[in-house]
């Protein structure tokens, strides 16, 4: 039964043990199928060819309108309660349903089609690497599929592994036992033991190639499946992502909700004027109206209640999220056509990569901005340095590095000085150089004979490796256990003892190698303020010259390290690498073992210098800026940079400027304030506020803005600020930053970023925009909006998001409109029939108001229409802040809908009628009846929306027109068929209209009213919109 009902995607119910540690033994299948760990199957697909219009149906129905209009129909199957034909609810429902099921199901089918592709691949799995191709047991791969990232990254088997090379019998013989993390969805982390012949390894990301990845310059490699299938890190990250509702989306279901209760309030009136009426006036009609067996006025009301339930349907939208997913749609498409957003040096489009959140672009209050990589280019030139209290770069003349063979054609600096020392031996810049060329992450690739290219992780580290080989100390190749330089012409082997890796909480990186002289050595680099913690008491006078050299340096906007080193002790070494391999091999917190590890023996430093490098600001960031500043946008930048590197790229940007009023440094505490929210304080004068990451958290010494106490005080601060940039910030320290706004603010945010360290900030925000640089892909998988350069931003928020927004608006309100002028004609009329739930309009149209008559000229308005074109929405930013400001669309907007439309509703109905009431022809006939005052109220409503919605245009295209003129155009067609003589011809037993048969009877009105009386009341309601202009 279990086996039928997995094949149906169903199922069973049976309860999940969390997985705790995946166990498993190479070769022993026995002993790995002893633990039902998952296949190598995978399954993204929802729906199979059995389950899925029952599940599709499920689903649709968990919404509240659509299960709404199925308990209507099911309303319509008592014939003591409706009043109103079947087809009137079925044809609108099944029409929305299908429209939804088409869709699903073509994305279902699209998933079946993946799963079917991945499952065909001969191996696609999580495994461990146990030998290569290649020398060293290197592995080349690309991680397009998983991160987005086209360069290769290098992953490199254990040695006690590589030795099992390709050979059948060895492989077949391994016998190793591996303990590891569960399934996770850590893509840049992995946790593990591998038991062999009695000794433990430590596993990391390093020894393990991710389902997802290709194999580049690699013949072939050998592995241990460690997760399979839906345990894969690639399917783990296929999980549901948290689903951002726009502000619109939020009062929609406000709104929807309170018009269910509006509907209940109208049918509560006319059921009890209907329980009045019957009670008083009932018994007068019962000659030719004869009621029921045991039907009183009370039942009567009751029954009423549920009838008008039925008859004012109208005003519980629909069609409205369909609707509003095709506007959505078309929007999207806009952005992703945008030419005017394409970069073509990386032939990369504008993408929008969600439909839901176009419209709110519209609305940006703050935007949240990472510095490198997305305020520039990310692309590093090494410029200057300090070695030994003495600063080199500032000089104008290019060097020549003819000297030196190896050197790299591409590299400039200009200094001959630093040349000149480095070729006289000078041990303090040598030491400087080496560290460079030794403690990094960058893999070599040399294609020909001398012909390096280095695969690095970040620009930075490129660059800095780059510089050491430029000025003689060429890094040439690594392996597990050592690092090959070529110095000064000399080959040197270090012997590589232990990796101390950065991460955005260390910022900083040490190595420590064994020279061929026996010599131990820690070289570290990283944050100048992380490094200068760590130094000996000896160095304080260097420390002092190199702080003056890393100010002057941030202060022309360079990105700056420091470098430090430190001799080890040989019996110290043995004990401290002992602890760290029992650290690197646990299971539990082994990363907090590690790093206290790394605390240790990183303290007593000795200071070398510092690093400064070159990234250049991309095109257009300034007058961007200043664009956005002046739409009264915001613009905050968090950036893991040094305060006066920050500031520097502040005044580059515009967002500082001389005539401010005040640029206020924070670097310490701030004083107590306690409020509960945050708004907005009138300023005078532009203030901007620099902050510093240490005053963002608890450190040892310090409690600061970020703390619970403090936070709506920095909030209440910075938000009186123009700008503000925060420097020296982590990662979590951005997502708590948007965090804050987002809790205390009424306003939207949005952050933009280009690395994996700018994520959480993307994902926090209201609306994530990824910039695809030179950090690969990871922010742009993450984000719900992305291209390639900075600039494009204003276009994607004055002028698409404007439009988006102003489009919405306009639907909705007219939608409302539309639909509550329907309605109120209804509930006027049932004072007139004495309450008895007869409809006003013919049931045909009904049922085609909203689906034909009405349905494409407001899509072509919400996909077509702009107030101004894209050159003045730029030349005038303040265009953009009604959508700041809610003004086009609230429920203040929502209240004076529903007032014009009952003003409307009640010139639709009371001037007909009145025009009507007691009019007689010239042999003293009745020239009215009630189907043809229906017919003059329906057009006149046809007509006055109609003009209403070209009153509401801006911008008319040839499909506006269309849409427009050829609705009206089908109902009169509708109207002349329906009431025509050939229908009654047709369908004489079931036709609904009197219409001119031909049949001897006396003659009757036109089925179409003549225009004088259309007139008054499509004139009188067009009156407020004029008036109000």
């Amino acid at each position: 039964m279990g086996s039928l009902l997995s094949r149906l995607g169903l199922e069973c119910g049976r309860k999940e043990v969390k997985e705790e540690e995946r166990h498993l033994r190479a070769n022993d299948r026995e002993f790995n199928l002893s633990y039902e760990y998952a296949d190598n199957a995978i399954k993204t697909s929802k729906y199979n060819f059995f389950t899925f219009l029952p599940l599709n149906l499920f689903e649709q129905f968990q919404r509240l309108a659509n299960a709404y209009f199925l308990f209507l129909l099911c309303l319509q199957l008592i014939p003591e309660i409706s009043s109103l034909s079947w087809f009137t609810t079925v044809v609108p429902l099944v029409l929305v349903l299908s429209m939804t099921m088409a869709k699903d199901g073509s994305d279902d089918i699209n998933r079946h089609r993946c799963d079917r592709q991945v499952n065909n691949r001969k191996v696609e799995a999580d495994l461990l690497l146990l030998s290569s191709s290649e020398p060293l047991n290197l592995v080349y791969i690309e991680t397009a599929e998983l991160d987005g990232e086209t360069n290769l990254k290098v992953k490199q088997a254990l040695t006690v592994t590589g030795e099992l090379e390709d050979s059948i019998e060895k492989l077949a013989n391994f016998n190793g036992e591996v303990r590891c993390e569960p399934p996770n969805n850590r893509l840049d982390k992995f946790t593990g033991t591998l038991t062999l012949k009695g000794e433990t390894y430590s596993l990391d990301n390093e020894r393990v190639l991710l389902r997802g990845c290709t194999l580049r310059n690699t013949q072939w490699c050998f592995g241990l499946v460690v997760f399979g299938g839906p345990d894969t890190k690639l399917m783990q990250n296929c999980g549901k992502t948290t689903l951002k509702r726009t502000s619109i989306d939020r009062l929609m279901n406000v709104l929807v909700l309170s018009i269910f209760g509006f509907l209940a309030v109208m049918c509560l009136i006319l059921a009890v004027g209907n329980g009045i009426w019957e009670y008083q006036e009932g018994s007068k009609f019962a000659a030719f109206l004869p009621k029921q067996e045991g039907v009183n006025a009370p039942l009567s009301a009751f029954l009423t209640f549920w009838s008008y339930v039925i008859i004012l349907n109208t005003v519980v939208p629909i069609s409205l999220y369909v609707s509003v997913e095709i506007i959505r749609l078309g929007n999207s498409f806009y952005i992703d056509w945008d030419r005017k957003m394409y970069y073509p040096k990386s032939d990369t489009p504008a993408e929008a990569r969600t439909t839901t959140l176009n419209e709110e672009l519209g609305q940006i209050s703050y935007i949240f901005s990472d510095k490198t990589g997305t305020l520039t280019q990310n692309i590093m030139t090494f410029n200057k340095c300090s070695i030994n209290g003495k600063s080199y770069g500032e000089a104008w003349q290019k060097v020549d590095f003819s000297w030196n063979n190896l050197a790299d054609p591409k590299f400039c600096f200009h200094d001959h000085s630093l040349v000149e020392v480095v070729r006289e031996g000078n041990p303090e810049v040598q030491a400087f150089f080496r560290l460079l060329a030794l403690c990094h992450t960058v893999m070599p690739e040399e294609k020909k004979e001398g012909e390096l290219y280095y695969q690095a992780q970040s620009p930075d580290e490129g660059a800095l490796v780059t510089a050491a080989r430029n000025f003689g100390f060429v890094f040439r190749s690594r392996t597990p256990e050592s690092i090959t330089v070529v110095e000064m012409g000399e080959l040197v082997t270090y012997e590589l003892l232990a990796v101390l890796d950065f991460n955005n909480v260390r910022k900083r990186m040490s190595v420590i190698v064994r020279s061929p002289e026996g010599k131990l050595t820690l070289y570290c680099k990283g944050a100048d303020t992380i490094i200068f913690e760590r130094l000996n008491p000896s160095c304080s006078k260097l420390k002092e010259v190199t702080t003056e050299h890393l100010n002057e340096y941030a202060g022309d906007g360079l990105r700056t390290l420091a470098l430090a080193y430190k001799d080890i002790d040989p019996k110290y070494m043995e004990e401290w690498k002992l602890r760290h391999h029992e650290a690197s091999t646990a299971m539990d917190e082994r990363e907090e073992k590690l790093d206290a590890l790394y605390e240790e023996i990183e303290e007593g430093l000795l200071l070398l210098g510092s690093t400064a490098v070159e990234d250049k600001l991309q095109d257009g960031v300034p007058q961007t800026i200043e664009q956005l500043s002046k739409a009264d946008i915001k613009i905050w930048v968090l950036t893991g940079d040094k305060q006066e590197t920050a500031e520097n790229i502040g005044y580059s940007c515009n967002m500082l400027r001389e005539e401010m009023t005040e640029v206020f440094i924070v670097s310490g505490l701030f004083c107590l304030l306690k409020t509960e929210t945050v708004a907005d304080e009138p300023v005078d004068g532009e203030y901007a506020m620099v902050i510093n990451g240490h005053s963002l958290v608890r450190t040892r010494t310090l409690a600061f803005a970020l703390e619970k106490d403090m936070e709506m005080e920095l909030l209440r601060t910075a938000c009186m600020c123009q700008t503000v940039i925060c420097c020296r910030v982590t990662p979590l320290q951005k997502a708590q930053v948007v965090e804050l706004v987002k809790k205390y603010k009424q306003a939207i945010t949005l952050a933009i970023g280009d690395g994996a360290n700018d994520v959480s900030m993307i994902k926090a925000a209201h609306i994530g925009v990824g910039i695809s640089g030179q950090e690969g892909m990871q922010a742009v998988l993450s984000s719900d909006f992305s291209f390639a350069q900075f600039r494009y931003l204003q276009r994607l928020l004055l002028v698409h998001g404007r439009w988006s927004y102003l489009r919405m608006c306009k639907f909705l309100r007219y939608f409302f409109y539309k639909n509550f002028t329907f309605t109120f004609v209804h509930f006027w009329y049932g004072f007139f029939c004495g309450f008895s739930a007869q409809t006003v309009y013919d049931e045909w149209f009904i049922t085609l108001y909203n689906l034909v008559y009405t349905a494409l000229p407001v899509l072509a308005l919400s996909l077509f229409d702009q107030d101004v074109n894209d050159r003045w929405s730029f030349q005038y930013p303040k265009l953009y802040a009604p959508g700041q400001l809610n003004q086009y669309f609230s429920k203040r907007a929502f209240v004076y809908t529903v007032l014009h439309s009952g003003y409307s509703s009640l010139v639709l109905f009371f001037i007909p009628w009145a025009a009507m009431y007691d009019t007689v022809r010239d042999d003293g006939k009745d020239i009215v009846d009630y189907q043809s005052f229906a017919l003059l109220a329906q057009t006149c409503l046809l007509i006055a929306v109609s003009i209403q919605l070209g009153l509401d245009t801006h911008y008319w295209t040839s499909v506006n027109q269309f849409f427009l003129w050829g609705s009206l155009c089908v109902y009169f067609a509708v109207i002349f068929t329906m009431y025509s003589n050939g229908m009654f011809l047709i369908f004489t037993s079931s036709f609904p209209f009197i219409g001119e048969t031909g049949q001897g009877a006396a003659p009757c009105p036109s089925p179409c009213p003549s225009p004088p009386r259309q007139y008054p009341p499509v004139r009188l309601c067009l009156l407020p919109r004029p008036g109000l202009r």
